[in-house]
């Protein structure tokens, strides 16, 4: 009697492991780039950078530290690429503005008090969205064709609302009028929901 034969896993979009969490978590990082770039906010941007974002920040160091033999192998160089540049251009950054404009790290990286006391709900948001992920990875298997599927989606709008994150931050607020801060909170918990499901889904 032979034994079972088991199809090996695919990877999201067919690129090498860790890449699609290393652009995501490219995207994260310049999020923090360009809030500590910019001179000083127009009237109506946030001051201080969103509490939220500090959120997402768990899962760059989650993709940083997962499966490092893996997917750090000679033949896959977008993993590697990735990791350079989320590490390189963060150093970078840091390293600039603390030179440059000293007080502007601490300045804008403490959140503002106002937004501390959402941060059970941040976390609750972070915490559903990857353990969300994780179970129906669990009860499908990796190589189900649906869950491979919802992995891919899960991707797919994690990456977009990134990119409408910070085109809105960048682009949009500081030119309209204020914007509702309950509506901002909605925003920020869909937000680590969609990108945590998508780090646990590959967790």
């Amino acid at each position: 009697m032979s034994a079972p034969t088991y199809r090996p896993e695919e990877n999201t979009y067919g690129l090498p492991m860790g890449t699609v969490r290393g652009f995501l978590s490219l995207l994260i990082c310049s999020f923090f780039w360009i809030f500590l770039l910019l001179p000083d906010p127009m009237s109506g941007a946030a001051a201080k950078a969103p509490l939220g974002h500090f959120f997402l920040l768990t899962l760059v160091f989650l993709a940083f530290a997962s499966h490092p033999i893996q997917e750090l192998t000679p033949r896959h160089f977008l993993p590697w690429l990735m990791r350079v540049l989320f590490v390189g251009g963060s150093v970078a950054v840091v390293l600039f503005v603390a030179a440059t404009y000293p007080d502007r790290l601490s300045d804008r990286l403490t959140p503002a008090a106002d937004d501390i006391a959402q941060w059970p709900v941040l976390l609750g948001c972070l915490a559903g969205g990857f353990g969300v992920a994780l179970v129906v990875r669990s009860v499908l298997g990796r190589n189900n064709d649906f869950f491979q599927s919802f992995r891919a989606w899960v991707g797919v709008i994690a990456v977009l609302l990134l990119l409408l994150e910070t085109l809105f931050q960048f682009a949009i607020r500081p030119n309209i009028a204020p914007v509702s801060q309950e509506a901002l909170k909605v925003w920020e918990g869909v937000l680590i929901a969609a990108v945590a499901a998508y780090f646990g889904s590959r967790a």
